[in-house]
């Protein structure tokens, strides 16, 4: 009598082959969406027994689905301008988490929450490393990235100050030359700090003061936090160009004392400062200070890290982590783009882009499905003409079990 099973087997293993060839093609445009495809393997064997040089004589009991396996090569990726948009090139998967749960995925097409959290299409937190002061911590644990627009990044108090100038060869004795330079103190309170510049018959004197309301007890308009002289020789160049240090304590606002390196050479040892014939003036100053500033913008870059550009500068506020598995095929799919680790694909191995095994980011870019249309459509072709050998093996089978009750009429 026919078996019916063996034939039923082709149609159940068929029809698993035609709704993962069908759910690629549904998924053709999906972000990070990855092709999967369907392995047969032929059941178990009943022995019939064997012939008369020992061969056995088996019959096999049909087909089922082996293995489905995940292509977990890239996708194209494409640019889309969207600074919260960040595709991966390479190994690795973005570490997102819903309240206890983490997931793992390889859609970048993040957006940020009302809180300024990096998240996923369906609000789960993207998780990396923070930053403080602009340094990356990479030691301490994962955290949720947040990135408010608006938020503060914390002053700077100047250490070093220059300027370029000329002080004029023929200046009298006793005509005078000023010049400012703004520096800003350890909470951000910009000063004018003033170089009042004398004619000596020697060289000349420097006075550097600040408002004296800028100083608390300071008397008068202007108060003085340094002073000394200046030596040139007779081509007009610096006899000695050592910094100088400029002391400022005692401020109004409460912050902490000021040191000021001023340096009077450049990184060739150029003295910045010459005597030399035409008028007093200055082409430059420089200082390395700045106020607070509050985000703008931010882009990401290729090792993951979150650059923000703020109102004083830019910084970088934190480093998106990357994870991989030593089974990428033993990952649980989760749906929504999400995968979870299990016992087969082991414990996530976690680090930054661009180290180890790890891809590399490109930022306002998402990585696009790799599911290949035309493949797909000749795996169609094929599952469908085995489902349908299959379906005439049924029909003949129900043939034969119909001329068999015949038999007996």
């Amino acid at each position: 009598m026919p078996n019916f099973s063996i034939p039923l087997s082709g149609l159940n293993a068929s029809d698993t082959a035609l709704a993962t060839i069908s759910n690629n093609l549904a998924n053709l445009n999906t972000t990070g969406y990855k092709d999967t495809n369907v392995n047969f393997q032929d059941m178990f064997y009943q022995l019939m027994g064997s012939n008369g040089s020992g061969d056995q004589l088996q019959v096999g009991a049909g087909t089922s689905v082996g293995s489905i396996a995940t292509n977990f090569s890239g996708g194209s990726v494409q640019s889309t301008g969207v600074s919260t948009d960040v595709a991966i090139t390479g190994n690795g998967f973005f570490i997102v988490q819903d309240g206890n749960n983490t997931y793992y995925t390889r859609a970048g097409d993040f957006t940020q929450n009302t809180s300024g959290y990096l998240v996923t299409a369906d609000g789960y937190e993207v998780m990396g490393y923070p930053a403080t002061n602009g340094t990356v911590n990479t030691s301490g644990g994962l955290e949720p990235i947040q990135l408010p627009m608006g938020m503060v990044s914390a002053p700077s108090a100047t250490q070093n100050i220059s300027l370029q100038a000329n002080l004029s060869s023929s200046t009298a004795v006793g005509d005078s030359y000023d010049t400012n330079i703004t520096v800003y103190d350890s909470l951000g309170t910009s000063h004018v700090l003033s170089l009042d510049f004398t004619r000596t018959s020697s060289g000349w004197t420097y006075t550097a003061t600040l408002p004296s309301s800028d100083i608390t007890g300071g008397t008068g308009t202007a108060t003085t936090v340094a002073s000394g002289t200046l030596s040139f020789d007779s081509n007009g160049n610096l006899t000695s160009t050592a910094p100088i240090t400029l002391s400022i304590s005692n401020l109004a606002d409460g912050a902490s004392n000021m040191s000021l390196n001023w340096k009077l050479a450049n990184s060739s040892s150029t003295g910045l400062i010459t005597q030399v014939a035409g008028s007093s003036s200055t082409s430059n100053t420089t200082q390395d200070g700045y106020s607070s500033g509050s985000l703008t913008s931010f882009s990401i870059k290729s090792d993951g890290s979150i650059v923000g550009a703020f109102t004083n500068g830019t910084k970088v506020v934190g480093q998106i982590a990357l994870a991989n598995f030593a089974n990428l095929q033993g990952l649980t799919k989760e749906g929504d783009n999400n995968y979870s680790s299990t016992i087969s694909s082991g414990a996530a191995v976690i680090g930054t882009p661009g180290t180890s095994s790890m891809g590399t980011l490109t930022g306002s870019a998402l990585e696009l499905s790799n599911v290949d249309m035309s493949t797909e459509f000749s795996n169609l072709i094929i599952a469908e003409r085995g489902y349908q050998a299959n379906a005439k093996s049924v029909t003949t089978f129900d043939q034969i079990a119909q001329d068999t009750i015949n038999l007996i009429r």
